[in-house]
């Protein structure tokens, strides 16, 4: 499932986050399973519109907006016009930046393509909680962002298609007019 993903940080060293805006289709592969959405970014906020909305335990989401200035995820459930608000888990990782929670080590196996775009490609480790995992990473030589990212320890990958790098509105990651806020302190227990 696509659930509660965060935008990870720029992977230079660089302090602050790379503004990169782009929009396309996001395809994440868990299990033999494929999860489609529409994805829309600007800088550390992100936008997902699902191909099939999620079921939660307060109603249905289409739409998850990213607020990592505010360290939220929100579930937009339109029957109720409830926004449902829960805190950005880091476990749950949608790279637009290269960098990797726990990302111990990085080497750049070289050029690539990606989505019909130029890329590096690098292997990364990651240590989260200690569980290492091993990935394969296609990063966009122009935009710094992560086209692909493929796990090489389990059935796990994310790719970005048909990507636009072009400005993004900013109502797109606001909160829509006339919701209330529901907080959900644990999660939206999203079900797949």
């Amino acid at each position: 499932m696509l659930s509660g993903l965060a935008v990870s940080p720029a992977w230079s060293s660089e302090s602050t986050v790379r503004a990169v805006e782009f929009s396309g289709t996001l395809i994440k592969q868990v299990e033999g399973r494929r999860h489609q959405a529409q994805v829309f970014a600007k800088g550390d906020r992100i936008r997902l519109e699902y191909k099939y909305a999620l079921k939660t335990d307060y109603g249905y989401a289409a739409i998850e907006i990213i607020r990592l200035d505010k360290a939220e995820t929100w579930y937009l459930l339109a029957q109720r016009k409830e926004l449902l608000v829960t805190p950005v888990d880091p476990d749950d990782v949608l790279p637009v930046q290269p960098a990797l929670p726990g990302e111990k080590e990085r080497v750049l196996i070289g050029d690539a393509t990606a989505v019909g775009r130029s890329a590096q490609l690098f292997e990364v480790q990651t240590d989260r909680h200690g569980r290492v995992e091993r990935f394969f990473e296609w990063v966009d030589v122009d935009a710094g962002i992560v086209l692909k990212l493929v796990s090489r320890d389990r059935d796990w990958s994310i790719e970005y298609e048909r990507i636009r790098l072009s400005p993004q509105p900013d109502y797109y990651f606001d909160e829509p007019p006339g919701y209330k806020k529901r907080a959900s302190p644990a999660g939206p227990r999203v079900q797949g």
